[in-house]
């Protein structure tokens, strides 16, 4: 899997879920948080981007998640 994924293509994944349940990052396998979703910036040009800023952690990934991400146990 590509490590860049599109706006388009982030659209497209989250068009299958329940657009009422709240949104997370999930970060980094050795300490799996939560983290919450904030601002979200676009940088326009050639070499533009979009970034999601982090806003804040609600806690410690459940199993399930760690398990499909395929992340080890804490």
């Amino acid at each position: 899997m590509s490590h860049q994924i599109t706006v388009r293509q982030l659209i497209h994944q989250l068009q299958t879920v329940d657009p009422d349940l709240p949104a997370y990052f999930a970060i980094n396998p050795d300490w799996s948080y939560a983290h919450y979703i904030g601002r979200i910036i676009e940088v326009p040009g050639p070499n533009g981007a979009v970034y999601l800023a982090e806003n804040g952690q609600e806690g410690v990934l459940p199993p399930q998640v760690r398990t499909e991400l395929c992340w080890a146990d804490v």
